[in-house]
């Protein structure tokens, strides 16, 4: 193999597993390491730069940093990044001197379809530069989906109303109880710009028989959730049952309790393995006694006397091809049928675009699905561009907040008349740690603590109060125990070829084998001629320039702990400590001159 080119920004920013799952690319070590210190405002603003709501995030992320945090390779479960989030938000001082205002106006108008993540992101980043960014929404305040779809027992209203606020006062144009009928009529405006982040707000359908007799008890999910959040809904059916995986179907039973009634009953087509909802809220919900019944295919919904009265259901099995594809066979058992009063159908949700006239340039997939480039998020009309949801389908709040930063990157390019694929660098810092011989500036001995449990509310009370937030965070003593956790995956192992003696003493103290010298080798040989062979080739192994013994160092990145014990053992000072930041690029970067940008990101 190739000596690692360490100076290249992708290779250490893919050792920090947690950050490079991140959409937005939050610098997570940074601001869990500024949480133990107990520096909350200073990690608020780190998570604001990167993810625009530290406060709904800490309670919502679909979290995908925790399934690759390193952590979960060493103990079962790893570091609760996103409820040490909600840490920084929840015990920040003030912030609002901190926010950047509106800057000088530079006479470019910009229209953002949709008040949700993705659009409140584009505001966020374009504000400053001096755009007018006018908000469309039909409700009569913003937050899209978040407010919508979001059970205020899990996203309080007051933090939803903050985080959202904070962008509308750094000066958006709100235009909300408008709903956009035809975007050839909003073209016609002469907006510079604009950006469609409506989400995906039409709920699926089942057309099963029964479906028409008994619609007067069956209710799309998000659609009972939204009537759920501006009160229309208050009440329900003393037996519920919830058709659906998702973390909608969640929400959905989860309210239903809230709402009185006395049973509710989730049911899946699919294996429990293969639910789409995050295993947490999966926890949640079956925390408080909701029974999830997997392999169960609504077959027909049960009607007498022109009411409903129980949904029948086919059991299923599943069976998968080579490639992993899933195939869902009756099993032949006798039905299952399950008596209830109303159904709650979360069985996944769509975009929908009758509004945008099919003449104006913007093209439409067979699925009736907008083209969009999936790198600077420009329809096939120059000008208009889609982000969060209404681009692909759901996601969660995290991919919005992350489309919202690279259109906002387009959308600045554009107005300048520049090409929306001269995408601004990333900037990065590698900064060596040493303070002494042996020393550190950071504390590298990982705590045995395992994963501290969320504290909750008292069941009897929040189940009965559809406003009362369940999860109650941690405090400040519980926070600086889950933040030592973190294995510090930032500060990197930096190996100088020219002074190793091949002593191989950090061979002998890494505690968990990563470091081999050895022959080089093409990279599936080498990997087997490890100590620990590697067989995580998702993660990239460090392998050095020739030694004097014609031998390479090769580290397995996949299993390095961090620890620095390499560089505490190392004679002559050829391991080092140095820690990496990754900024991703925002449209503010966009804006530097190009040798000021190509500077920006050399290590």
């Amino acid at each position: 193999m190739k000596p690692t080119n360490t100076s290249d920004p992708p290779y250490f920013h893919k050792v920090v597993d947690c950050q490079w799952a991140c959409p937005a690319h939050t610098p997570v070590p940074e601001y869990i390491r500024l949480i133990a210190h107990g520096r909350y405002t200073e990690a608020f603003m780190i998570n604001w730069e990167s993810n625009v709501f530290p406060g709904i995030l800490g309670r919502t992320c679909d979290r995908p940093c925790e399934p690759a945090c390193r952590r979960g390779r060493v103990e079962e479960k790893p570091v609760a990044i996103c409820r040490l989030k909600r840490v920084a938000a929840d015990n920040r001082g003030v912030v609002d001197h901190l926010i950047p205002k509106q800057g000088p106006k530079n006479g470019k108008r910009v229209a953002l379809i949709g008040a949700g993540p993705a659009s409140l992101t584009v505001a966020r980043d374009l504000l400053p530069l001096g755009y007018n960014c006018v908000l469309i929404e039909r409700d009569h305040k913003a937050g899209g989906l978040m407010r919508k779809n979001i059970p205020s027992f899990r996203l309080p209203v007051a933090v939803l109303d903050e985080e959202t606020g904070r962008v509308l006062d750094m000066g958006a144009t709100p235009r909300f109880g408008t709903e956009v009928t035809s975007m050839k009529a909003l073209l016609a405006e002469g907006f510079d710009a604009v950006f469609v982040g409506t989400g995906a707000p039409r709920g699926k359908d089942l057309n099963i028989p029964g479906r028409d007799a008994a619609a007067k008890n069956i209710h799309i999910g998000t659609d009972f959730l939204s009537s759920v959040s501006f009160r229309h809904i208050e009440t329900i059916g003393k037996r519920v049952v919830v058709i659906g995986g998702g973390n909608t179907a969640m929400d959905c039973c989860r309210t239903a309790l809230r709402l009185g009634a006395d049973s509710v009953t989730v049911t899946v087509r699919s294996p429990r393995s293969d639910m789409k909802a995050s295993p947490w809220e999966i926890e949640d919900a079956e925390r408080e006694g909701i029974p999830i019944l997997d392999n169960h295919s609504p077959k027909e919904f049960r009607v007498e006397n022109g009411k409903l009265t129980a949904v029948v259901f086919e059991k299923m099995r599943a069976e998968y091809d080579d490639s992993g594809m899933r195939r869902l066979i009756a099993t032949g058992e006798p039905d299952v049928v399950i008596p209830c009063d109303d159904v709650l159908m979360a069985v996944g949700q769509e975009n929908a675009f009758p509004w945008i006239e099919r003449d104006i340039g913007i093209d439409f997939d067979a699925r009736e699905q907008p083209v969009v480039n999936k790198i600077d998020f420009q329809s096939t009309r120059p000008g208009v561009f889609f982000g969060g949801d209404a681009a692909w389908g759901p996601e969660n709040i995290i991919w919005a907040v992350a489309h919202g930063h690279q259109a906002a990157i387009s959308i600045d390019l554009h107005c300048q008349g520049k090409d929306v694929m001269d995408r601004p660098a990333p900037a990065t810092t590698l900064i060596s740690q040493k303070m002494g011989i042996h020393e550190w500036s950071y504390d590298n001995d990982p705590t045995q603590v395992r994963r501290l449990n969320v504290p909750h509310a008292d069941p009897a009370l929040a189940l009965r109060d559809l406003s009362m937030e369940v999860e109650l965070g941690f405090d400040a003593g519980q926070a600086l125990l889950e933040a030592r956790r973190c294995l510090n995956c930032d500060i990197q192992t930096v190996f100088s070829t020219n002074l190793c003696i091949e002593c191989d003493g950090c061979v002998d103290i890494c505690p968990v084998d990563c470091i081999t010298f050895t022959p080089n080798a093409e990279e599936p040989e080498l990997r087997q001629m490890l100590r620990v062979p590697a067989l995580n080739t998702d993660q990239d192994l460090y392998v050095s320039e020739t030694l004097p013994t014609s031998r390479v160092m090769v580290k397995d990145e996949d299993v390095c702990l961090h620890c620095g014990l390499c560089a505490e053992r190392c004679p002559t000072g050829a391991w080092d400590m140095q820690k990496f930041l990754y900024d991703e690029a925002h449209a503010s970067t966009a804006r530097l001159p190009e040798p000021e940008r190509k500077q920006h990101h050399v290590a």
